[in-house]
Order: C-alpha cells, then structure tokens, then sequence
C-alpha cells in the first residue's frame, strides 16, 4: 500500500511540472530544473537507508536498550538519524533474557543493517531505587557487542570501521558521524547536558593535541569522557579483544577509563568538532509519560507502543 502512494505521489509530480511546462513555456529550463530536484529528492527521501558504499569505513553503532515505556518512542527517533547515515551497522543489544518481538519488529522495518543481540544483567547489578551507589548501565550489553564484532571479524580482514557507542536517549547531528568516520585510533568531542555542566569537552592545545577535560567531575580520571563522546578505530578494538568496559572493581564514572585504558594514551586521541569547539551530540533525556494502573473499561488494543 505505501508503495502505491508513493507511486501515485511522484506520478502527481512529473504531471504537475508537465502541466505547468506546456502553459508557460518561457520558463521552461527553471521548470525542468525544479522537476529534476524534487524527482532526485523525494527518490533519495524513499530509498533509505542510503546505498552501500564499498569506499566509507562502516560505522558500527553500539545502542544497549532496556524495556521501558519510552523505548520504542527513542528506537525510532534513533533509527530515523541512523537511516541519513551512509554505510551504517547498527548492532541493539537488549538487556534481557530473549530478543523481543518490538524491539525485532523495529529494526526488521527500518532496513538498516543491524545485529539484534540480548544478555541480561545481573539483578545485583541493576539500578534499583534508594541505592546510594548505582552500577553502570550498559556495561555487559556492549561488551557482547564488543565480542560480536571480535567473533565477526579479524585484526587481518580488510574491513575499515569506526565503533561508537550511541544510547538511545541521546541527540546526534548527522555531522558527527561524518566527523568519526574516518577515526585512526580514537577520537574524541564535547557532549552537551552531562555532569551537571551545559558540556564536557576534551582541553585542545595550540597543537590540536588533547591534554585534560573540561568537567566537574573528577577531572583526574584517565579519560574524562562521556559515553557519546569517543569513537573507536574497529582495527584497534580487534587487535586488542582484552579491551572491555569493567563491571566490577571500577569506581562510578570510571566506565569509559576501564575500556580506553587499555586501548591508547591520551596522547593518541585525535579532537573532532572543530578542534572540540562545537557540539554535535546532546545527552537529552525522555521525561518518562504520566501513566496512571489499574484503570478498568481501557482494553489493550495496541500490542506495541
């Protein structure tokens, strides 16, 4: 049925412009020109995701979800960015015991290529209420995808790749995949609303060389970055399977020092965003929905939300 209405849709353009050519003939170049555009336009808006190109670097992009309300709201939010981004891998991974059938029905529908994987948290390690340290978030759901990738490809296959970890409640421009794309070892950029400041971002010298962070909290750590702040060079990541996020032993904040440690120095970090003068990604948050239970005479007539 959609294909029918985009059929009929472009079938209403070129009779429009055609229309529009035979009245006024003297306009005939600028015409034909507005028909080529939104022909190629809306052609480009209906074959997403973009086409495959063997000359990019894929980017392979990490999103751990959990269920929730929201979930399915900030999935399609997030597919709807992924599917402007060329050659993108997006690898979900549930925090759960199965797959399930809305987070699979999601994906199937936007055609991107993707990996839909699960592994359930621990319950001593999940977030529950009136505990004064909470666990990290996340944490095994992208190291399964860290070993995924290890057992899908080798440090001696030719791919070229660039591994982000993008949650799905975060804002990302489209010009920050483009700017990590091409990553040699990691790069790294600001992040909008995150550690009670309006941004973190790496310090860049005269040189272009990152040399501390701009953050409140412990500006001490090895590597003071925000999830969405880093991307990885996928030959880094399988030449060294030991790299993991840590569960345990790790103090809170210290998730993103546990992996990039073992990976590089602060010295190998290469700045993005003008120099890390721009912000691309925004850590915004969903406001969760007011619902009231136990209401009687509203029947369930919508199986996914």
């Amino acid at each position: 049925m959609q294909i029918k209405h985009k059929t009929l849709f472009l079938t209403l353009i070129m009779l429009s412009c055609s229309l529009l050519l035979i009245l006024w003939p003297h306009n005939r170049a600028a015409l034909q020109s507005l028909y080529y555009k939104e022909v190629v336009r809306t052609k480009y808006v209906y074959t997403r995701p973009p086409p495959w190109s063997s000359s990019l670097p894929v980017i392979y992009a990490i999103t751990p979800t959990y269920s929730r309300p929201v979930q399915k709201a900030e999935l399609t939010r997030l597919a709807h960015t992924f599917l402007h981004v060329p050659n993108l891998h997006w690898i979900v991974v549930e925090d759960s015991n199965k797959t399930s059938p809305l987070v699979s029905h999601l994906l199937q529908s936007t055609r991107l290529n993707h990996t839909h994987l699960h592994v359930a948290t621990p319950l001593k390690f999940k977030v529950r209420s009136g505990m004064k340290v909470k666990p990290p978030r996340g944490t095994l759901q992208r190291n399964l995808a860290l070993q995924w990738l290890l057992q899908t490809y080798t440090a001696n296959d030719s791919q070229q790749g660039v591994v982000y970890f993008a949650d799905d409640d975060n804002t990302y421009s489209l010009q920050l995949f483009e700017e990590m794309r091409f990553t040699t070892k990691v790069s790294v950029w600001p992040v909008a609303f995150v550690g009670s400041l309006l941004y973190e971002s790496p310090k860049v010298n005269s040189s272009g060389k990152v040399y501390g962070w701009r953050v409140l909290f412990d500006p001490q750590r090895p590597f003071a970055v925000d999830m969405a702040g880093f991307a990885v060079n996928l030959k880094l990541i399988l030449t060294k399977p030991q790299a993991s996020f840590k569960l345990t032993d790790v103090k809170p904040g210290y998730q993103e020092s546990s992996l990039l440690s073992d990976l590089v120095s602060l010295s190998d970090l290469e700045p993005k965003a003008s120099n890390c003068t721009k912000v691309l990604v925004w850590h915004t948050r969903t406001q969760n929905p007011l619902l009231r239970k136990n209401i009687t005479g509203f029947a369930d007539v919508i199986e996914e939300i």
